[in-house]
């Protein structure tokens, strides 16, 4: 009975505990590789530290997460997060310097027009509230979260209508 008993709460606790700890299921992951993103579009890199990922999460999450949860565009599901989509928009937003320049100004994926009245940023912070009490430091925070997620949480950070 306590053997069955015992197998019973593994097949059941296992599962509730990755979903209550998914941090936990991921430390591994947590690594010089996995910490280093592209700072800019020269070439130059950024090592953050643990706690600058997990205070981008919590900000991305506060502040982008409605529309961007798991790195998806609720908007657009053809537009998300994910590294190939951000590599290929004109201009590429697949560094930090990039994503904050976006965060400021917001432009179609093409690049040829402004979209800032209707994509929160700085510059339209009257109209997105979230937006006004963000630093620069939180945007850099936030922009090192975006990059550094995929590597944490593969194909189901932006993966989109592709994969869910």
């Amino acid at each position: 009975m306590v053997r069955r008993c015992g197998a019973l709460l593994a097949v059941f606790l296992l599962p509730l505990v990755t979903l209550v700890f998914p941090a936990a299921v991921h430390a591994a992951n947590w690594n010089a590789d996995t910490l280093t993103v592209p700072q800019n579009a020269q070439g130059d890199t950024a090592l953050l530290t643990e706690a600058e990922v997990k205070s981008g999460r919590a900000t991305f999450n506060q502040s982008c997460g409605s529309c961007h949860a798991s790195g998806i565009t609720k908007t657009n599901h053809n537009v998300g997060l994910d590294p190939e989509t951000l590599a290929l928009a004109t201009p590429p937003r697949n560094s930090i310097e990039s994503l904050v320049d976006y965060l400021h100004d917001p432009t179609s994926y093409d690049g040829e027009y402004s979209i800032a009245d209707l994509h929160p940023s700085l510059r339209s912070s009257d109209i997105f509230p979230k937006m006004r009490d963000l630093s620069e430091d939180d945007l850099r925070l936030i922009a090192g979260y975006i990059l550094v997620a995929p590597k944490i949480q593969g194909n189901s950070w932006g993966g989109g209508k592709i994969y869910f």
